[in-house]
């Protein structure tokens, strides 16, 4: 074989093995860091006036009591992962209306980002556009609301600990913090520099969407009440005197840190409000397609913010260290009897 064939076939070998590589981290996705047992099904019996709730995927949750109707998030757009790292994103407007169809949703009373990144806050205003919903959320989702020409009546900025109404469900949003994430340099684009000041207009990226306040949203209603912890962080101390039933937690991420930190966060949020049923969210891709079964992240997320393993083992010590904790997970769209 002569030299130029040699360099040719190890060319070839090595565009192969690359090649391989690239469909490894960009098409297959890890299994969810939940444990199947805890899957729960649509209720098929709705009784009048019980509280229900619906799950799109990440912390998108639907709330209503057959009166009052409002959302968390409202995220479908899906970009995918190459258009995250090095593209532009901007919501997409069929994968909302398929969204909100599935969801069986014309009109809402609020929609709530609980922070300000993209894979929470990017669809919300096109949500409430669609809905008459109020956006409402910090100063950064109101300027992301501002840059889709939301008008400033469908705008609201929340105020940390202040109670505000919606129906009979009285929320109330206490500033907290995002997961901190290992890595020094995705931590400083992700978390640093976090208000968004001016109108955002997209397409832009990611890391335009940045942090605004992290809230947790605890919520009372006559049949119950509960907490919605979007993101994997904390502040010591802010959640007490909030007990909840239920606790809808962000796990995403929480395996990459320390068990030091995983204990703290556990302490600080499921520890202080003591309820009797817990449910894991935003532990599913961020770049699958917001339909059909949920996914784990794709190995290339899972280098970003990995540790699913250790994400599940923790979650499943924590169900055998306190047996009376109910864990469940919800399924994708359907409704669920959360309060009867």
């Amino acid at each position: 074989m002569t030299w130029t064939k040699r360099l040719l076939s190890a060319l070839f070998a090595l565009g192969v093995a690359v090649g391989i590589v690239l469909a490894w981290l960009l098409l297959f996705y890890k299994s969810p860091p939940v444990n199947p047992a805890w899957a729960l099904a649509g209720s098929k019996d709705i009784p009048a006036g019980a509280v229900t709730v619906r799950f799109s995927g990440t912390s998108t949750l639907l709330f209503s009591d057959g009166e009052t109707r409002w959302m968390v998030d409202g995220w479908f757009s899906r970009p995918g992962p190459l258009q995250v790292l090095f593209g532009t994103v901007a919501p997409d407007l069929a994968a909302i209306e398929r969204g909100l169809a599935a969801n069986q949703v014309s009109s809402l009373a609020a929609v709530i980002p609980m922070h300000s990144h993209y894979d929470h806050a990017m669809d919300a205003p096109e949500v409430a556009r669609r809905t008459g919903a109020v956006l409402m959320g910090s100063e950064s989702t109101a300027n992301i609301g501002r840059g889709w020409g939301l008008p400033e009546s469908q705008i609201r900025v929340l105020t940390d600990r202040a109670p505000f109404q919606l129906g009979k469900f009285v929320i109330t949003p206490i500033v907290s913090r995002h997961f901190e994430f290992p890595d020094p340099e995705l931590r400083e684009r992700a978390l640093g520099d976090p208000e968004i000041t001016a109108p955002l207009v997209p397409p832009v990226s990611v890391f335009d969407y940045k942090l605004g306040q992290a809230y947790v949203l605890h919520v009372s209603h006559p049949k119950g009440t509960w907490l919605i912890v979007g993101s994997a962080g904390y502040r010591e101390g802010a959640l007490e005197g909030f007990p909840a039933d239920t606790v809808f937690l962000g796990v995403g991420g929480l395996g990459s840190q320390t068990g030091d930190y995983r204990e703290s966060f556990w302490r600080e949020t499921v520890g202080r409000v003591a309820p009797r049923r817990l449910i894991p969210i935003h532990y599913d891709s961020l770049t699958a397609p917001a339909e059909g079964p949920l996914r784990g992240p794709l190995n290339a997320e899972a280098f970003l913010a990995g540790g699913l393993e250790n994400t599940r083992l923790f979650l499943e010590q924590k169900q055998a260290d306190n047996p009376d904790l109910r864990f469940n997970t919800l399924p994708r769209f359907d409704e669920v009897v959360l309060f009867r």
